[in-house]
């Protein structure tokens, strides 16, 4: 079985601990999407797209498990971490882009490396794309408009 599989089989027993039935189809919609959405951007930027649907699948598992998204970027470095430590899936060199790419997520604004910066726009995508409803956020705007013109997607 593939690594990322394995991982999913592991994030899919924690999303199903959930009990309200909406908040976990969310939870497993938004990180599936993001997964996805960073295999392809990690692919067309030249980057690992399993290591980058492996950070997607982890990147908000610790807001879902606890509740709280107080701090969730570090505090979801952390419990990634400890579950790819328990499944020893991964060389010490990939946790560490793993968990710098989960860590640095929430800061939009800012630049990191290669791998930080497809899973934050993987997320932007996700956050922008799903819901095609609502406003985007100030933070994600011009982040959104650069993804946009990296995939000839148009304007907003």
């Amino acid at each position: 079985m593939s690594r990322l599989k394995e991982l999913r089989k592991v994030v899919n027993a924690e999303l199903n601990k959930m009990d309200d039935a909406d908040k976990r189809t969310s939870a497993i919609a938004h990180l599936y999407g993001v997964s996805l959405a960073a295999t392809m951007i990690a692919k067309k930027r030249g980057l690992d797209p399993e290591i980058a649907s492996m950070a997607a699948m982890l990147h908000d598992l610790n807001a879902y498990k606890t509740g709280s998204y107080d701090d969730h970027a570090h505090k979801g470095a952390e419990l990634a971490r400890e579950i790819l430590a328990e499944l020893g899936l991964t060389s010490d060199a990939e946790t560490d882009m793993i968990c710098s790419a989960i860590y640095h997520h929430d800061d939009k604004l800012a630049t990191d490396s290669p791998m930080d910066e497809v899973l934050k726009d993987a997320d932007v995508i996700h956050h922008c794309m799903n819901d095609l409803s609502k406003a985007i956020k100030e933070k994600e705007q011009a982040r959104f408009d650069k993804l946009c013109a990296e995939f000839g997607l148009g304007g907003k």
